[in-house]
């Protein structure tokens, strides 16, 4: 009958807390054994040591000849390569980590929700990844190469391991947040915190957010600053057509139903 309301589609799905808990520790338990296993290849090969070389690589090439890191601490030239191998290995095994997590949490979502967060969970990752990918690959060289030319002469620098590592996970923190703003961009839009036309219209306030939030966190130099903002200002147009896109195609049934009753009016 017409007057009945809707039959919910999670109706009958509920399970006793108990089952959850043991589902969370299932999954808690596979997420680790993925990281425990990539850790475990990462550790026989390439090594740890290979793996910190990688990571430093960018800094070595713009040491003066001869130079390079040391270790002013007894055991960290253990303990950090170890550090840096784990966070390959967690960053290696994401996909089966969010893999976990959204089999934990998806069947207590209702299909439009489903539509709206698996698309962003895995944007916010390819988003993240490619923030880190940029910030190694091009402005870690434009840094060092100005930190190093406008040392001093009679300075030689010896980079601390331990010190660089911060600097390094602080960058790529940075950077691999700072991709992140489409997907802050379509929650925005999508729980109708603001809407896009207001966002449209702040796109100069956020210009200069950009370049003061490139200015604070990257070195003073032109080049790593416009290596953030320039791709910052990017982003937030690419965020302001996927929320037109997202808000069209993840309402949920009672929205569309409003929106039907608009249009017939």
């Amino acid at each position: 009958m017409s007057g009945q309301p809707p039959k919910d589609e999670l109706e009958g799905t509920e399970q006793p807390f108990v089952e959850h808990l043991v589902e969370l520790r299932d999954r808690l338990i596979k997420a680790l054994l993925a990281v425990g296993v990539v850790f475990g290849v990462l550790a026989f090969y390439p090594g740890p040591g290979a793996l910190y070389d990688l990571l430093a690589a960018p800094l070595v090439a713009n040491l003066p000849e001869g130079a390079t890191l040391i270790a002013t601490s007894v055991i960290s030239p253990f303990l950090v390569p170890l550090k840096i191998t784990l966070m390959a290995a967690f960053l290696i095994a994401l996909p089966v980590v969010l893999y976990q997590v959204w089999a934990f949490v998806a069947p207590g979502l209702y299909s439009h929700e489903k539509r709206l967060v698996l698309p962003l969970v895995v944007a916010s990752t390819l988003l993240f990844a490619l923030g880190v990918a940029f910030c190694y690959f091009f402005v870690f060289g434009q840094v060092f190469k100005f930190i190093q030319g406008f040392a001093p002469k009679s300075i030689t620098a010896a980079p601390d391991i331990e010190a660089y590592l911060s600097f390094v996970l602080t960058m790529f923190i940075a950077f691999g947040a700072a991709f992140e703003v489409p997907v802050a961009v379509v929650l925005l839009a999508r729980m109708g915190v603001v809407s896009i036309e207001q966002l449209k219209a702040w796109r100069g306030y956020f210009i200069v957010v950009a370049f003061i939030i490139a200015a604070v966190i990257t070195p003073p130099d032109v080049v790593s600053q416009l290596s953030l903002a320039i791709p910052m200002c990017l982003l937030y147009e690419l965020g302001l057509w996927a929320a037109k896109l997202f808000i069209r195609t993840t309402k949920a049934p009672d929205e569309e139903e409003a929106g039907s009753s608009d249009k017939a009016a």
